[in-house]
């Protein structure tokens, strides 16, 4: 299986910025979509950001709720997947969860991807005020 730590999280003001990262290990090989989701205290989980991290296609999502706001990008040699967050809001706030599955390019980015199978980091805290 594979394992995912994230980190990066933490408080800062409205408008400031933070990187989260995730490094993945063990069967890295078993997962070919690697995104964000982020869960509020009351509100369901929720998608903000995926890529398909195999090939060179460059497909991404982001939620409107973040796009041009947030960017999601990976470093192979280290197997790491970053979320860089920039203009945060206080509506950011929110346990921000790494995950990692092995579906199609398009189930990847088309904004339906739940990572109903896949893996789960134990989710680092975004905090703007």
């Amino acid at each position: 299986h594979v394992q995912l730590v994230e980190s990066g999280g933490g408080s800062v003001q409205s408008g400031g910025s933070l990187r989260l990262s995730c490094v993945a290990s063990g069967h890295t090989f078993s997962r070919n979509c690697m995104g964000w989701f982020r869960q509020a205290p009351g509100k369901e989980r929720e998608a903000v950001a995926s890529m398909y991290t195999l090939g060179s296609d460059g497909n991404t999502y982001y939620s409107e709720a973040v796009k041009g706001r947030f960017t999601i990008s990976q470093e192979n040699a280290k197997n790491t997947v970053y979320l860089q967050m920039n203009q945060l809001k206080p509506e950011d706030t929110a346990m921000y969860f790494c995950a990692a599955g092995l579906v199609p390019s398009a189930a990847c980015t088309n904004g339906g991807w739940t990572n109903r199978d896949g893996r789960w980091g134990q989710g680092t805290q975004v905090t703007v005020s």
